[in-house]
């Protein structure tokens, strides 16, 4: 058996030295190892929920999955601390069709509760969460577990443009095939693991982590721009301008916004005048930080 597996991983490393061959490896998750001594490091979490539905206001998380790393300042990975993975039964039966996007039957977590201290324990020490869509994944934290509030998030999906840098787009399983690997996406806690492989990954195009990218943008405050009161017959310059409707049910604002760099409020403001209100005007314009951006706080 040893031998078979020397001469296949023999055979795999023939094959990736050529350009005629692309190698995907399984992705077999990293053993958590105690805190490097004599390093500066910082902790990270990468979470992943599962949920009843899309709505954080009215739909339950059924699973949570966690990975707890540490990283170097400059936006290195060095290791796996611990994993955190754990269903909760919903108050009513899982839709069929929730069912068959998961697998999560009502079953498997039928009597299951997550911990809440148990949660709060696992990442007090944290200054940073990342979550592949952190527009849906915080504010289902935050709805059930306040410490979940006072923490930085960084959005892998959003806050890296991966097809500048030569992936064919911002979806996990492409991502990670991008990086050489392939896993069975059963559990959430499984895709914690394949997206810190794609975060360790070191971009051709800047020589560093994907981490370090991701770190930089999210330390980076943004603006939101509310256009709000525009007429409806603009929605498609306002689409194209890449602006995004928010129907007023969470609280803020009917109206269209779009967030964008310090840098770039003055020719946003332009844009509006000049395109949409025809007149002089002085939009909302609301600051954004890696502490409220994502958060139905913000």
């Amino acid at each position: 058996m040893l031998q078979h597996t020397t001469d296949l991983a023999a055979l795999a490393e023939a094959l990736s030295r050529s350009s005629d061959y692309r190698v995907l490896r399984r992705l077999v998750p990293r053993i958590p190892l105690s805190r490097p001594a004599g390093q500066e490091t910082r902790t990270g979490i990468l979470l992943d929920t599962e949920t009843t539905g899309l709505d954080h206001r009215k739909d339950e998380i059924i699973e949570l999955g966690m990975v707890k790393f540490d990283y170097t300042p400059d936006g290195r990975i060095v290791g796996v601390r611990d994993t955190f993975a754990a269903f909760d039964e919903p108050s009513a039966p899982i839709p069929p069709e929730i069912t068959a996007i998961t697998g999560i039957t009502d079953e498997m977590v039928a009597g299951q509760r997550i911990d809440d201290a148990a949660v709060s324990a696992f990442v007090d020490d944290a200054v940073i969460t990342i979550a592949h869509n952190s527009g849906f994944d915080r504010k289902f934290a935050e709805r059930y577990w306040p410490v979940f509030e006072h923490k930085a998030w960084g959005c892998s999906a959003t806050e890296i443009d991966w097809r500048e840098h030569g992936f064919a787009g911002a979806q996990l399983g492409y991502l990670l095939n991008g990086t050489g690997f392939f896993h069975q996406a059963h559990r959430a806690v499984d895709d914690c693991h394949a997206l810190l492989e794609v975060l360790d990954f070191v971009l051709p195009t800047t020589g560093a982590p994907a981490l370090a990218l991701l770190l930089e943008t999210a330390r980076r405050p943004t603006l939101r721009v509310w256009a709000e009161q525009t007429a409806f017959e603009l929605k498609d310059s306002l689409k194209r301008r890449g602006y995004r409707w928010n129907d007023g049910s969470d609280g803020r604002p009917k109206s269209w916004f779009i967030d964008v760099n310090e840098s770039g409020l003055d020719d946003e403001i332009a844009f509006l005048r000049a395109e949409i209100y025809m007149r002089e005007v002085e939009p909302s314009v609301q600051r954004l930080t890696a502490f409220t951006r994502f958060s139905c706080r913000a």
